[in-house]
């Protein structure tokens, strides 16, 4: 997933060497006090003041916050994700691979040892079956792969075949042998998220040497709507994303969002690290919904790709305007939940049934629509050519919409 002004939290080492340089202070105890010493070598010993001290208790090492016991219940199941992909000759005068030719390699270059890591992110073991531990990650972290490479929470590397990806929600499912799984992770929904609710992010910021690192935050908004846009800049699709102020540095992408009981509420996919005027940002990072990912992954393992039928508009939850946007934007009192509908793609689904800007969807064959996830995850249950009934509310006064979906 791509955001104008976002940053992927994934890290190219094929490109890029990022230097980090530690300076750690030590500090050796040798002050050792000799008390006493007149009793065992008699009163005309010089005398010796006691020197005081004070020492660690032993039961503070043992006290275990919410946060620690929710990180151990996720740690064994979070992994690091390596992209390897192959060399060609002509690396050296094309550092993107754009110009070589699979002609021109030789055979060398098709075996083990010319692998090289592209790229290192994340991901989170969520069930094993029939064999096989199950891992769900970010599309970006794996995309145009030739190897993969799991590295487990006690560092030993296994090789990972992709199950599925979609590129659109940013997701991928791999596949590892089950023999090496031993805890897997439990999803939470994310419908039932609060802001200001504390959560922690566990992945490998800046790759596999910083292996379940964890941070904390909070959750600053449940539904953020973003643009996604390509390499071009341009915007190709809507996501709707978690927004947390937890730390989320390249490397966590694919890694887990965390709530308190241990449940994994999202997976970390971007942050925004300067504002359209290039006003540097810190503590906005972003992740995917479970109840999203849940229906994405699912549907990956069950058909290896996601065939989505699409509306054709571009829209925002009704919860996020703030009041100022409700009566720029006309919004009746009335409308207290739903999506706005802020522009109409021409010839698409929507705009041949008649639906409008500045409508206001509210239901969906006849369930109610609260969120942009909403709309999709009712939306993601139909297929292309099926008609869909919409409620929408304009100027006021609601009215039914039928909409076959292309």
């Amino acid at each position: 997933m791509a955001e104008n002004n976002t940053k992927h939290p994934t890290k190219h080492n094929a490109l890029i060497k990022t230097g980090i340089v530690g300076v750690v202070a030590g500090l050796l105890g040798g002050g050792v006090a000799y008390a006493g010493l007149s009793q065992v070598n008699g009163q005309n010993a010089p005398q010796t003041s006691i020197v005081p001290t004070t020492k660690v208790e032993k039961s503070s090492s043992k006290n275990s916050s919410q946060m620690t016991n929710a990180f151990n219940t996720v740690k064994k199941s979070v992994v690091s994700v390596v992209n390897l992909k192959r060399q060609s000759s002509s690396s050296s005068s094309d550092p993107f691979g754009i110009f070589g030719s699979d002609s021109s390699s030789s055979s060398k270059k098709n075996s083990k040892s010319d692998l090289e890591t592209y790229s290192e992110g994340s991901g989170v073991i969520y069930m094993k079956s029939n064999g096989k531990g199950y891992i769900v990650t970010n599309n970006h972290v794996v995309s145009g792969s030739d190897e993969i490479q799991v590295i487990l929470s006690n560092g030993k590397k296994v090789t990972a075949k992709k199950v599925g990806t979609d590129s659109e929600t940013d997701l991928a499912v791999l596949t590892i042998d089950g023999k090496y799984v031993t805890q897997t992770a439990q999803f939470g929904s994310s419908k039932n998220l609060e802001p200001g609710q504390q959560v922690i992010a566990v992945g490998s910021p800046l790759g596999s040497e910083y292996a379940t690192s964890v941070t904390q935050g909070i959750i600053s908004a449940k539904n953020r709507t973003v643009d996604v846009t390509n390499s071009a800049g341009q915007v190709t699709n809507q996501a709707t994303v978690i927004q947390t102020d937890a730390a989320i540095n390249p490397g966590n992408s694919g890694g887990p969002l965390v709530n308190m009981s241990g449940q994994v509420i999202g997976i970390n996919s971007m942050k925004l690290s300067s504002s359209s005027d290039g006003t540097a940002v810190e503590g906005m990072g972003f992740a995917i919904p479970s109840d999203e990912v849940v229906s994405i992954i699912n549907q990956l393992v069950k058909n290896g790709k996601i065939t989505r039928p699409k509306l054709g508009i571009r829209i925002v939850s009704v919860d996020e305007l703030t009041e100022y946007g409700r009566k720029k934007l006309g919004l009746p009192d009335s409308v207290k939940s739903g999506v706005y509908v802020a522009s109409v793609t021409k010839n698409g689904s929507a705009d041949k049934a008649g639906i409008k800007s500045h409508d206001v969807i509210t239901k969906i064959d006849g369930k109610a629509v609260d969120s942009v996830v909403s709309l999709h995850t009712a939306l993601y249950t139909h297929k292309v050519g099926d008609t869909v009934t919409l409620q929408v509310v304009r100027d006021g006064k609601s009215q039914d919409i039928k909409v076959t979906l292309s």
